[in-house]
């Protein structure tokens, strides 16, 4: 008899952003970053997952919740290597409680780690200590909350979902990098009354606003 494995070996947190989470529960983000050590002691090299999504497919790595083979809350149905890591696009199912539940506290930012579940297949140790991956197994990639990779947070959230006054200051002190002033001027007034400030001679004392501004505006877009 061959034993079946029904898990992965090992799991790897990773605080990526969540670029948005629209209105029908689809969002998109990185699981992994390449060349970037995490708080274990690992870094992912480009490829490392190339052989296993050849195999597996998006269709074939599943969306869970906090590694927990009980709760799947959707399916993803993109999963690529780039030049930054590993992106994946997805869909939470808000049809199951759980997916509900998960989607609601991501939109609230609650909820903003990715996570994988893999298998080493290669890996080499590092001079400098590490334990550099070459080749892995993927198995799934999970939605959690706490995370081993501490790079950024969710980004936005698009669709269905307006932010509440806190929520939208917090996006532009934390994201948009405003100051608390600024971004209670740009909630009470909006960004227009923010360069009238300026060009009344207010002295902020903060970074350049029309750079400021032009970063805020991209996110929105992104």
């Amino acid at each position: 008899m061959v034993a079946v494995q029904l898990k992965p070996d090992e799991v790897k947190f990773a605080d990526i952003a969540l670029d948005s989470v629209a209105g029908d529960g689809t969002f998109t983000g990185y699981a992994s970053l390449f060349e970037t050590p995490d708080l274990s002691g690992d870094i992912v090299s480009a490829g490392a997952f190339e052989k296993s999504l050849k195999r597996r497919g998006a269709s074939g790595v599943r969306m869970l919740f906090q590694h927990d083979p009980a709760e799947p809350i959707g399916t993803w149905t993109d999963i690529r290597e780039d030049a930054r890591g590993l992106f994946a696009a997805g869909r939470i199912n808000a049809d199951v409680a759980r997916g509900r539940e998960v989607l609601s506290l991501m939109r609230s930012g609650g909820l903003d780690g990715l996570s994988i579940g893999f298998s080493t297949v290669k890996s080499r140790r590092e001079a400098s200590g590490l334990r550099r991956l070459l080749e892995v197994d993927l198995w799934e990639i999970s939605v959690v909350t706490f995370p081993m990779l501490p790079q950024a947070r969710v980004a936005a959230v698009k669709g269905g979902h307006l932010p509440s006054e806190r929520e939208f200051e917090r996006w532009l002190t934390r994201d948009a990098k405003f100051s608390r002033t600024q971004a209670r001027t740009i909630i009470a007034a909006g960004f227009k009354a923010l360069k009238t400030r300026r060009d009344a001679g207010e002295r902020a004392g903060q970074s350049d606003i029309a750079t400021a501004i032009r970063r805020a505006t991209h996110l929105f877009a992104s």
